[in-house]
């Protein structure tokens, strides 16, 4: 039934239904898992890497950083889906963010700033000679209206707040365990190894430095400033270890 109204964008089903939109999200489904988790004091973003080969330069930009990407100073994204298409969604941010300041000399509020790049995105599904984009997007940040913000958008436009929210492959597995684990009041430091743990249990295989990458956002208590954290390989591996020996235990038992 469906090959009759996927040739476009534009063409609804007789069930209301637009599916080249849905296909673009089932692409995301076998993407690389990404996770995001509101702390009281900062934001917490997990994500498991696909490209790994020894081959690779760790050190080049888009091997080390494939997931994470920082937006502005108080704005960061980890992304799940095509990457390329990725790439032209956060130019898109950083050019709002930069536009904003520069006419107001303020940051740009998060909200304002996803609801901007969704706006974008939505508009990919309602013209022709278009596809969507096939990537969702977790946006972590900080602004002085709500304080620590954890957002999540898809290929359709839509956006909402989350306390903790999971994308890609096994999200449906993390998004349960999240609901299992999560604390209103939890912090920065606990979110960060519940995070890896959610991960691992989510993924078929045991995790390994080369294949995570996480990022926090906080504030320094002194002077009050954001702060964007990428962890380096010895700050993943001790908590890789223990997720993993987690995981082990719970199978063994």
């Amino acid at each position: 039934m469906s090959r009759r109204y996927d040739s476009r964008t534009t063409i609804f089903s007789p069930e209301g239904r637009l599916y080249q939109v849905e296909y673009a999200m089932e692409a995301i489904s076998n993407a690389g898992a990404s996770m995001g988790m509101l702390a009281k004091d900062g934001v917490v973003l997990v994500a498991e890497k696909k490209i790994t080969s020894k081959l690779l330069d760790s050190k080049a930009v888009g091997v080390r950083k494939e997931k994470m990407y920082k937006l502005d100073d108080h704005i960061a994204c980890s992304v799940a889906g095509i990457t390329a298409d990725a790439n032209i969604l956060i130019n898109i941010c950083r050019l709002a963010a930069q536009r904003y300041y520069f006419a107001y000399q303020e940051p740009i509020p998060v909200e304002q700033l996803v609801q901007s790049v969704c706006d974008t995105k939505q508009g990919y599904t309602q013209f022709g000679g278009q596809r969507p984009f096939g990537v969702s997007i977790l946006y972590a940040g900080w602004d002085e209206h709500y304080g620590f913000q954890l957002y999540q958008s898809d290929p359709s436009g839509n956006y909402g707040g989350w306390k903790a929210a999971a994308i890609g492959a096994g999200h449906a597995a993390a998004t349960n365990l999240l609901k299992t684990d999560y604390k209103d009041d939890i912090t920065l430091a606990e979110a960060v190894p519940l995070l890896v743990r959610v991960l691992s249990k989510a993924m078929d295989t045991s995790l390994a430095v080369d294949k995570v990458e996480i990022a926090t956002l906080s504030k320094d208590p002194a002077t009050g400033k954001v702060i964007y954290k990428q962890y380096e390989a010895p700050e993943i591996t001790p908590l890789i270890e223990a997720a993993n020996a987690d995981k082990a235990a719970a199978a063994s038992s």
